[in-house]
């Protein structure tokens, strides 16, 4: 069933019913008796659904969002150009936004969850549930879910925004759910009441603000929106095809890309939050901690593939052709042009991949390509030579180094040295279980360090 937009006066009167649903915990505290903990449980349950739905917004952002740096998890995506339709009735699904959605859920994840679990824990609550509790949790949730239906998607709010605005609410939520957190000791019956008052209104006030900005046309200031501040944000521009018949096409050999994503995967865990998970599982492992084990492993899972899977959107959908004057690099999943060079003025070299020296593939660097004059590469491909004939690439030696036993074995030998010592204390006696944990926390990087440069020498002269 096809939602239609919403007219100025519903959206005035989804306004209204937000801004009651966000008074019912006031009503609450001071007529029903809840206490910090049934607030904690209602602003909880409304978090998780702010952040699900701004990571759903965020995919449908139709607007860029520029100048940020490459940090957020999945960055290589900010690339992309095109999106995908996954059903005929909603927006297109834009894989640049992606790493923002992964962001919002990552934070949630990996910092708010784990975090709240150990309160609960500690804590150990005395939650007294009610039916006006039930009410005004499923009150808040139905009101932000007919938000987004109504407003954001049949309103078509998402073309006119990019999704490092819709970062904004869950940070707004989440500083009013860890100021909750700090205050859930505080005094007795009267001072407590005091608190949760001015908790539940300070928290009203931020979702009305919310309201306002989103509903109104109101010049209403905000100490948050110059960071999220949208009026910079310009879609990225659409690269035409160039006009004229495909004289040549290539496509990227799938094997080279998903053995040049493993390394991906240990920049998935090279995040503190992520890496802190890693620990976790050694702890898990070495204790016998068998749920945690699996959970652990569970997560490892989930961030390796999602890793494969958003470098192999990035270079393995690719397919490239030549026309008359320009080679043009075709994304077939998305339907979109995502680079074009000159052949006559883009310079072309051989890049020396360790995948393609594994696998007998090849890959070209291009320098000079449009927009923005940047560098990117060209496969990889399984004749590297056939590719070149084929696309009429004006390369001038299509050949990678040779190889060089004296390289690899001497690269080995050193690996196997700086091994030799972790190897050693792990099966000297005289140290324990613990010993060994916090050798490998606090020395371990030291020693691995050494050891990945030196395979990845050798492997590059394969």
């Amino acid at each position: 069933m096809r939602v239609h937009p919403p007219t100025e006066w519903q959206r005035h009167r989804v306004g209204s019913v937000a801004a009651v649903a966000n008074l019912v915990p006031l009503v609450g505290v001071l007529a029903l008796g809840w206490n910090v903990y049934s607030l904690l449980v209602l602003y909880w349950i409304e978090g998780l659904v702010t952040v699900l739905l701004a990571a759903a917004k965020a995919l449908f952002a139709e607007r860029g969002s520029p100048g940020l740096p490459d940090i957020e998890p999945l960055h290589e995506l900010r690339e992309k150009r095109g999106g995908w339709r996954p059903l005929s009735r909603l927006p297109a699904v834009y894989p640049r936004n992606v790493p923002f959605a992964a962001s919002i859920l990552g934070f949630w994840t990996v910092a708010v969850l784990p975090a709240s679990v150990l309160y609960w824990l500690a804590a150990t609550p005395v939650i007294r549930p009610s039916r006006s509790l039930l009410v005004g949790g499923v009150g808040l949730v139905i009101t932000q879910l007919h938000e987004f239906l109504s407003d954001y998607l049949a309103g078509q709010e998402y073309a006119d925004v990019s999704a490092q605005e819709i970062l904004r609410e869950p940070l707004q939520l989440g500083l009013v759910t860890l100021t909750l957190g700090l205050l859930a000791s505080a005094g007795d019956r009267s001072g407590g009441l005091v608190l949760l008052t001015g908790i539940v209104v300070v928290k009203t006030t931020t979702s009305v603000y919310r309201i306002v900005t989103d509903h109104t046309d109101l010049p209403v200031p905000s100490v948050l929106d110059g960071a999220f501040d949208g009026s910079h944000a310009e879609p990225r521009p659409d690269i035409d095809t160039p006009d004229g018949p495909v004289r040549g096409r290539v496509s990227v050999d799938a094997a080279p890309v998903l053995l040049g994503s493993l390394p991906m995967i240990a920049f998935g865990f090279a995040h503190r939050s992520t890496f802190a998970i890693l620990i976790g599982l050694a702890f898990a492992a070495l204790t016998g901690g068998w749920v945690w084990l699996v959970l652990g492993l569970v997560f490892v899972l989930v961030v390796a593939s999602v890793r494969i899977g958003s470098y192999y959107l990035r270079y393995g959908t690719i397919e490239y052709r030549r026309y008359e004057e320009q080679l043009v690099a075709y994304d077939t999943a998305l339907g979109a042009v995502q680079w074009t060079a000159p052949v006559d003025s883009a310079t072309f070299s051989i890049r020396n991949a360790i995948p393609d020296r594994l696998l007998d593939t090849g890959t070209l660097e291009v320098s000079g390509t449009d927009p923005d004059d940047r560098d990117t590469q060209l496969g990889p491909v399984a004749d590297l030579g056939a590719t070149i004939e084929r696309l009429e690439l004006p390369v001038a030696d299509p050949a990678r180094p040779e190889r060089d036993s004296a390289v690899i074995a001497s690269a080995l030998l050193l690996a196997l040295f700086f091994l030799a010592v972790p190897a050693g204390l792990a099966l000297s006696p005289n140290v324990d279980t613990a010993q060994l944990i916090g050798l490998a926390i606090g020395v371990g990087p030291i020693f691995l360090l050494p050891v990945v440069l030196m395979i990845w020498a050798a492997l590059r002269r394969v």
